[in-house]
């Protein structure tokens, strides 16, 4: 007898709520037509840091600590892939630290992120809603890991924030947006005066 995979919480709620309100406000008639999210790519750039020598291994320990305690995945090196004299970057030099994340890390990252951490960002009025590009992938930045419960700051030496890229599939801004509305994305309000 195979047993049977629970989904998450959030993937439960797109499944059974959210992809029949999809299809009716935009019409879709099939619903390989839905979009949906097919990853989330958590970046740090580390590059401009590295300049000191004296802590350059205490910053890499804190990113990887931090990108490992919030994704749940070891993050993986990057490399500049050009060198650029006028902010100091060479060819082959550590440049930051990314995650992918996929499936049910996915989703549990969702979760966390929109419930736990963006409410104890300090003065967060909702994150902005014009961070799409043409096929509907989201972008946003945190400027700091303390948002994190699962971080202890107590143990961190180095403060730095972190770029995170929502990639969707067969979408575009108006159905991302509508998307990530509907599973609880805080975003930002326009004051009507």
């Amino acid at each position: 007898m195979v047993a049977q995979k629970t989904r998450t919480r959030l993937d439960a709620k797109y499944r059974e709520e959210i992809s029949p309100k999809l299809m009716e406000k935009f019409g879709l008639t099939n619903k390989l037509q839905l979009p949906s999210m097919s990853k989330v790519v958590i970046n740090i750039g580390i590059g401009r840091h590295l300049e000191n020598q004296k802590l350059k291994q205490d910053i890499a320990d804190t990113v990887v600590s931090t990108l490992t305690q919030i994704s749940g995945q070891r993050p993986v090196l990057r490399m500049a892939k050009k060198s650029v004299a006028n902010f100091k970057v060479r060819e082959g030099a550590p440049s930051g630290y990314m995650v992918t994340l996929r499936r049910d890390r996915m989703w549990h990252f969702m979760d966390r992120l929109m419930n736990l951490a963006m409410p104890r960002i300090r003065d967060f009025r909702g994150v902005r809603d014009n961070a799409f590009d043409k096929a509907g992938n989201y972008s946003f930045g945190l400027t700091e890991q303390a948002v994190w419960p699962e971080i202890n700051m107590a143990q961190v030496t180095f403060v730095h924030g972190m770029n995170i890229n929502i990639c969707f599939e067969r979408s575009n801004p108006e159905m991302s947006r509508f998307l990530l509305e509907e599973l609880g994305m805080p975003f930002e309000r326009k004051d009507e005066n």
